[in-house]
């Protein structure tokens, strides 16, 4: 069954993260997610060991929610965060941020942590810092496997990151860092930009079983019917390849942030519906 989550950020994220939705407070965010139908939510983070951790998975639970995946998004723009800082001792901070958000996954009892812009730019030549990322995934999956911990790996479109724009690429690269634990997140904003088919890219992740977690956005980042995007195609392309995982709000918070959730899932809820996947 695929399940639908959206993003909000936790309060100790220093900065408003564009793609967080929902107003209030934490605890309004968690009611408001549970109101509009959403399975689960997927918290952004940047500083988990600040946070009342207990009171947290409290309140998800009381409201009947999950962790859908503890996200990595905050790291760069609201923390100065990178795994590929050209500054040793910011990189080295970002490396513990990760294993951080790793035991924050397993204690909320979320199978995914999600890095995207978090990986940080080349330094140098993309080769060495590919293989530098390698390595750093590699020693993280170590630490996530046994925590039950997955990553998924996001492409970025060519405006917000110079390592990794497709899923072609990004599947070659998790082969040779070798690890189970390391997978894809694959967002449809990303792909509208970098891909040449809407559909290809998810039935390539999914035969190589690495499709470990799903962002939803249109072509202009708005909620999903707010563009040009053939979500229906896609999901009829998740469901018929066997996706039993989650599809998560990850959007600009237009026209505000309750109102993109709410559209999100009014629009997204019934197509699953109608390609037999509900």
């Amino acid at each position: 069954m695929i399940r639908l989550a959206l993003a909000i950020q936790t309060p100790e994220v220093p900065k408003i993260v564009p793609v967080a939705l929902l107003q209030g407070s934490f605890e309004e965010k968690l009611r408001k997610a549970a109101a509009l139908g959403y399975d689960g939510v997927e918290i952004i983070s940047t500083n988990p060991p600040e946070l009342d951790q207990k009171g947290i998975k409290a309140q998800i639970r009381s409201l009947g929610l999950q962790v859908s995946a503890v996200a990595s998004g905050g790291m760069a723009f609201a923390a100065g965060l990178t795994l590929l800082n050209p500054d040793p001792e910011i990189a080295s901070v970002a490396y513990q941020r990760l294993l951080s958000l790793i035991d924050f996954a397993h204690f909320l009892e979320a199978t995914v942590v999600t890095i995207g812009t978090f990986r940080g730019r080349a330094v140098g030549d993309k080769a060495s810092s590919l293989q530098r990322l390698g390595e750093l995934l590699h020693a993280a999956c170590e630490v996530a496997a046994p925590k039950g911990v997955r990553l998924a790996l996001e492409p970025l479109n060519r405006f917000e990151g110079d390592l990794l724009h497709t899923v072609s690429e990004t599947l070659a690269f998790i082969e040779q860092v070798d690890h189970a634990n390391l997978g894809l997140l694959i967002d449809t904003f990303h792909v509208n930009i970098e891909e040449v088919s809407y559909t290809q890219p998810y039935q390539q992740a999914l035969a190589a079983g690495r499709l470990f977690y799903a962002h939803l956005g249109d072509n202009n980042r708005r909620p999903p019917g707010q563009g040009l995007i053939d979500f229906k195609s896609i999901l009829a392309t998740l469901c018929h390849g066997g996706y039993q995982g989650w599809l998560s709000a990850e959007l600009l918070p237009l026209p505000d942030p309750d109102q993109a959730a709410r559209l999100t899932i009014e629009y997204i809820r019934p197509l699953l519906g109608e390609v037999s996947c509900a």
